[in-house]
């Protein structure tokens, strides 16, 4: 209930201080659990890819803010789960994997941190797409969060990552080059992947 209506009142703010046109949403499956793999560029972003979806979208967060007064109620009533600086636990891998599992939605960040720039993406999103068996769809934030000015998110069909079943950890580079190259090409022609 508080997901709803908090949802609610971020589509009211959002459309009156970033605009979103959504392009592909019907890319997302409505049932099952689904990997939503997006570039970061703000700390917007949970927000921008989730708010225009019909399903809930769960997410790791720092555990600091878990702490803060109000927020850390908030976040928690939201979905997010803490995770520690300085690496995932096996805690939140686990609670990771069983939100997956149990047929959820969870938003990730390939690339860890905000910024693209550096070109280095982490692993985790290839370790549970590939360990949780649950859809992958790529999503693209296009824009710059300046206030009244439009922003595109767009959605790709689901990745297919059956040629790497029962690969072990050592492809889990392979894999996060192609969600990374999926999003890239959304990025640069604002339009969902298909294949």
């Amino acid at each position: 209930m508080i997901y709803v209506i908090c949802r609610g009142l971020l589509r009211f703010i959002y459309a009156i201080l970033f605009p979103l046109k959504i392009v592909g949403k019907e890319n997302v499956p409505e049932e099952g659990g689904v990997l939503l793999c997006a570039n970061h560029i703000s700390l917007l972003d949970p927000m921008t890819i989730g708010i225009k979806l019909k399903r809930q979208v769960k997410y790791m967060a720092k555990a600091e803010l878990f702490k803060v007064p109000v927020l850390g109620w908030l976040i928690n009533q939201l979905g997010a789960f803490p995770v520690k600086r300085g690496g995932v636990s096996k805690e939140s891998i686990k609670t990771s994997l069983n939100t997956l599992r149990g047929g959820n939605v969870m938003g990730i960040f390939p690339e860890g941190t905000r910024n693209s720039d550096s070109g280095v993406a982490k692993k985790g999103a290839a370790s549970f797409a590939l360990r949780s068996g649950a859809a992958v769809v790529p999503a693209a934030i296009i824009g710059a969060y300046k206030p009244f000015r439009r922003m595109t998110v767009v959605y790709g069909a689901p990745i297919d990552l059956s040629s790497f079943e029962g690969a072990g950890s050592e492809s889990f580079e392979a894999v996060t080059d192609v969600i990374m190259g999926r999003i890239h090409e959304m990025i640069e022609t604002g339009k969902p992947s298909s294949r």
